[in-house]
């Protein structure tokens, strides 16, 4: 019986090569996968805890606004009231001013010289002093002129005296050639005498005029009206025509010129009004901008803008009366261009401003306040104007808007803390004469602080 040879097993055939030992989760690698799930964990939580927090706040925030709300309804519908300061709109007209900054310039400076040579013996001036044009300022030697005035009349009394016997002697000559017994040449010798004498006498009187001017020279008087500075020189001093530095410097300083720029921008509305001859007014105003110093006149404009500054020249007159103004003073300038009439002036603090535009609180007859559009139309200091929006005497909230919304309850007070009943039009006082914002300012009549700052167009 045949034997069957019995093979041994094979292993099954695959289609890939065994992986090596790290692929198959023995290596060191393997244990990598647990730390990226554990990073993966650490990150979600994190983002998990953050919008939490964000959640968290949104809802403090909402719930805050919502008490704000409630408590802002609250005072609306009467449960509290805001204790503001309110004032009154008005009616009236409001100045368009241009400001500037200038120097005063007098408008005219004269270093005195003396014209001739000599001594000076007295000084009739103090320093400071003002003296008017004519008045004497000092006196030089008059001893050296004096003795040429008595030359010059001396030479006079003899060419006159030659000049009557050529006189006589050409009579006889004109009576001897009418007779034919001298020849006309010896008459029209005497007649050429006669004329030199003539031209000698005006050479003499004109050297006793030069001799009287330099004896009136010697007296040395003011040529202006105006205010002595400091002297340059004491008695006793010879002194030159020549002198460089002269004996005094004379300012007038009634009138007295202002010289500002302002931007080309400006120029023409300026110049419109200066060819139709009309006058605009100047006030100037400390360095501060706060003391009114004088009012005057523009007189003129330069012709020609600056080109590195973009600005031109004005120049107005001051009486200065009350010397407020002095030469080299830098002041501040303001133009009065042009007046807007008929405007409703309220304080500047009542305006408020949003996305809307500005706005102002209106307190209505139940002492609650109304949220109300307008338009500004002009700033003056403190002051705006109001064009649109507003009526004339209508009350409006100028201190305590922050605690406010529309329908709030108020209870009203004046800058100066007097309490305003219901209503409050007839206890609110205006812009004009009132301190703003509680500052204590006083306004003039017209509404303005003595400030005026900024342009307002």
């Amino acid at each position: 019986m045949a034997q069957i040879e019995t093979l041994p097993a094979q292993e099954p055939r695959t289609k890939y090569p065994p992986l090596p030992p790290d692929a198959r989760g023995g290596g060191p690698k393997s244990s990598r996968w647990w730390l990226w799930l554990a990073l993966l964990v650490i990150v979600c939580g994190g983002l998990y805890w953050y919008y939490r927090g964000s959640a968290s706040a949104k809802s403090d925030s909402s719930t805050d606004q919502t008490q704000t709300s409630g408590r802002g309804k609250g005072r609306g519908a009467g449960n509290q009231t805001v204790a503001v300061v309110v004032a009154a709109a008005t009616k009236g007209d409001m100045p368009v001013l241009l400001n500037g900054i200038g120097n005063v310039t007098p408008l005219n400076t004269v270093t005195i010289h003396t014209r001739v040579d000599g001594q000076l013996i007295s000084v009739n001036f103090k320093e400071g002093q003002i003296v008017h044009a004519g008045e004497v300022l000092a006196a030089l030697d008059p001893r050296p002129y004096q003795v040429s005035l008595e030359q010059a009349e001396g030479t006079l009394a003899h060419d006159v005296a030659l000049l009557h016997d050529a006189q006589a002697n050409y009579s006889r000559y004109q009576a001897l050639w009418n007779d034919q017994v001298i020849p006309k040449q010896q008459l029209d010798t005497q007649a050429a005498t006669v004329e030199q004498y003539q031209g000698a006498l005006k050479t003499d009187q004109g050297a006793i005029d030069s001799a009287k001017l330099n004896l009136d020279y010697c007296r040395i008087t003011a040529p202006i009206t105006g205010r002595i500075g400091l002297r340059l020189i004491d008695p006793g001093n010879i002194v030159h025509a020549s002198d460089a530095g002269g004996m005094l410097v004379i300012t007038q300083i009634q009138p007295i010129a202002v010289i500002f720029t302002l931007p080309q921008d400006e120029l023409p509305a300026v110049y419109q009004k200066l060819r139709s001859n009309q006058q605009l007014s100047v006030d100037a105003y400390d360095h501060d901008n706060t003391a009114k110093l004088a009012t005057g006149t523009l007189l003129t404009i330069d012709n020609q803008i600056d080109p590195t500054t973009g600005t031109y020249k004005l120049k107005a007159v001051f009486d200065n009366s009350d010397f407020s103004l002095f030469p080299n003073q830098f002041v501040n300038m303001h133009l009065l261009q042009d007046t807007r009439r008929n405007l409703s002036i309220l304080p500047a603090a009542a305006i408020q401003r949003g996305p809307q535009g500005t706005y102002v609180y209106v307190v209505q007859p139940d002492s609650t306040v109304k949220v109300r559009s307008v338009n500004v139309a002009l700033t003056v200091n403190n002051n705006v104007g109001i064009d649109n929006g507003l009526n004339p005497g209508e009350v409006v909230v100028i201190d305590g808007q922050d605690k406010l919304q529309d329908g709030s309850k108020v209870d009203q007070r004046t800058a100066t803390g007097d309490k305003v009943g219901a209503g409050g039009a007839s206890g609110a006082t205006a812009p004009q004469g009132q301190a703003q914002n509680g500052a204590g300012k006083k306004k003039g009549s017209n509404g303005q602080s003595p400030a005026n700052g900024g342009n307002n167009k």
